[in-house]
């Protein structure tokens, strides 16, 4: 009986020249195509700083009724809560993005990519997207969680 071989896994600095004591690294089996926009995996050290489900309302409560808008806003929000917490968005392991209409979300792809960048940089967490019926906010398009690893 043969034992099956798992793939190798390459374990990558998120920036050039990053060690491990620096920040998280992208985990990335060999042989399985790049990822274009997230990570498969990330691996970290250090203290964890999480949100909740964060919407794209602003300081007085208001949230614009386009999605792409929410989406700007969110993101914007979700950086303000990690540098309360004394993260950095290349800090970021994971998002979790919750949206009403996936169709929304994947004709707004080459925005939403520019919007993510301007905001987080190019940095990519592991991600996942997924649709659901509602949120508890009723106009709200998109909820994201993050969590973040600060380097000690």
């Amino acid at each position: 009986m043969s034992t099956p071989k798992a793939p190798t896994l390459a374990v990558l600095p998120t920036t050039k020249g990053e060690t491990s004591a620096d920040g998280p690294q992208i985990l990335q089996p060999s042989g399985w195509p790049a990822p274009k926009g997230y990570a498969n995996g990330m691996a970290a050290d250090g203290r964890l700083v999480v949100t909740g489900g964060v919407i794209g309302w602003d300081h007085q409560g208001h949230l614009p009724a386009d999605f792409v808008a929410q989406v700007r806003q969110t993101l914007s929000n979700i950086s303000a809560i990690l540098a309360e917490g004394g993260a950095r968005p290349e800090h970021l392991v994971r998002l979790t993005w919750y949206v009403v209409d996936m169709k929304e979300y994947l004709a707004n792809l080459k925005t939403l990519g520019q919007i993510y960048r301007d905001i987080l940089g190019a940095h990519y967490p592991a991600m996942a997207l997924v649709q659901v019926v509602r949120l508890v906010e009723k106009a709200a398009r998109v909820e994201i969680e993050a969590t973040a690893v600060v380097p000690r």
